[in-house]
């Protein structure tokens, strides 16, 4: 347990896992000041371990007086301890479902939906950001700024505007789904499209962070994680603290993969659980640097000119590559790609189900039925897949799918257009269901 938490009653420290520099709490780089390498929380060991911490997150546990409304600051001993106040909206507090039909067309009978796009404001950027936005407070940021495919920027522009700092987010002109664009604008961030992809946008927010003094708040920041981790303990605490056999996860910028990874190994550590779920990575084919690294054992480290309907992990080369690698080895855990076609196809299931999602999300359901088809998930398997974003975030991609596609996906719900007459309205009744 040493090796994970600090001693107990000291303050947290951001530890690099490059070079093992260590920098105090209130620190403002986003990275290390020695190296570069990215930065990893050491919280101090809590007083309670095993039932006793259980009893006490389950006591914060939901709506009763007393109780903690964030499902994020529910687990603070495990997130930011020493932290008196919080910007929250509040977050989290996301469902955990089951859907037939998205059970059959995985394979998987026990698979559950953890829809992240239940978040304030859409996604599950929001966890990470309450608790990075909360820290440029403690530390006084002038300003606050992200590089975004449009989730961290919408999530952003309303925690800094709840905070009353200044936000700078930096796009990707014409690669970002309107629904999150909008986002921003409305919540008042300054907005920049940027002529280039993603990795673009990431590095020249670095820099500006570097020789501006904003306020990093990318998944390179490791408060972020922090936050991130929650999806794990909040479905853990669903489920009674009973750990699934696999969780699946869209992957990206590996943030999520990086926070997954470091919440079973604290939870497990602290004895929360008492065995280990395996982690599953799931990148769109067109952007999978990750999973092309994954087929060679990660003896490479590949990027890739990303291209892809799902633009929430349109992203070519991975912030969190190395703390990634570490989440899927100590979980053994996979990393698998899936096309656009199958994104869209698990999408459409997870839509008709009544749950919605936006596309990047689906990758993770998509990934279950590949891994299924392929005999590495048993049928038997309990699998939590994370759905990371609402329907509406790309509303765009649903026209497209449904009205614009020639010819029309087998999946796609036209709408019909007829005359105004009641036996216009019988007709279709009575014809059969797409």
């Amino acid at each position: 347990m040493s090796e994970i938490f600090a001693v107990a009653g000291t303050p947290s420290v951001q530890r690099c896992e490059s070079c093992g520099a260590t920098w105090p709490e209130l620190d403002a780089s986003a990275t290390c000041r020695s190296c570069d390498g990215l930065l990893a929380i050491v919280q101090p060991t809590p007083t309670a371990h095993g039932a006793a911490l259980l009893q006490r997150f389950g006591s914060r546990c939901c709506t009763h007086p007393g109780s903690e409304a964030s499902g994020v600051w529910r687990f603070a001993e495990l997130v930011m301890p020493t932290a008196t106040s919080h910007v929250t909206h509040p977050e989290g507090n996301t469902p955990l479902l089951r859907r037939t039909a998205v059970q059959t067309y995985a394979g998987v009978a026990e698979l559950w939906l953890k829809h992240e796009g239940q978040n304030p404001t859409g996604s599950f950027k929001d966890r990470g950001m309450t608790v990075a936005v909360t820290q440029a407070a403690r530390v006084g940021a002038r300003a606050v700024a992200c590089a975004s495919t449009g989730n961290t920027s919408a999530s952003l522009a309303s925690y800094a505007a709840h905070a009353g700092i200044p936000a700078l987010v930096l796009v990707p002109r014409g690669q970002v789904a309107m629904g999150k664009l909008t986002q921003s604008l409305a919540y008042g961030a300054r907005t920049l499209l940027v002529d280039g992809s993603f990795d673009d946008c990431l590095r020249l927010v670095r820099e500006a962070s570097a020789e501006l003094g904003v306020y990093l708040v990318n998944s390179v920041n490791p408060w972020r994680i922090e936050g991130q981790k929650t999806i794990v303990f909040e479905l853990l605490q669903q489920r009674g603290w009973q750990a699934p056999d696999w969780i699946a996860l869209p992957a990206g910028n590996l943030g999520n993969t990086s926070a997954f990874g470091k919440a079973l190994r604290e939870a497990h550590a602290l004895g929360l659980i008492d065995r280990v779920p395996r982690l599953l990575a799931v990148q769109a084919a067109g952007a999978a640097p990750f999973a092309t690294a994954f087929a060679d054992d990660f003896a490479t480290h590949p990027t890739v000119k990303p291209e892809t309907i799902a633009t929430a992990i349109r992203i070519g080369d991975p912030a969190s590559w190395d703390r990634a690698i570490r989440a899927i080895r100590e979980t053994n855990g996979a990393v698998a790609s899936v096309t656009d076609d199958e994104i869209l196809d698990a999408k459409a299931v997870i839509d008709a189900a009544g749950v919605g999602c936006e596309p990047a999300s689906a990758a993770s359901v998509a990934g279950v039925r590949k891994l299924r088809a392929a005999g590495v998930i048993a049928p038997d398997a309990t699998v939590v897949a994370v759905l990371t974003g609402h329907v509406l975030k790309d509303p765009g991609a649903l026209i497209e799918y449904h009205q614009q596609r020639d010819p029309a996906p087998s999946r796609a719900n036209r709408p019909v257009e007829i005359g105004a007459t009641l036996a216009e309205v019988a007709r279709v009744l009575s014809a059969p269901a797409h």
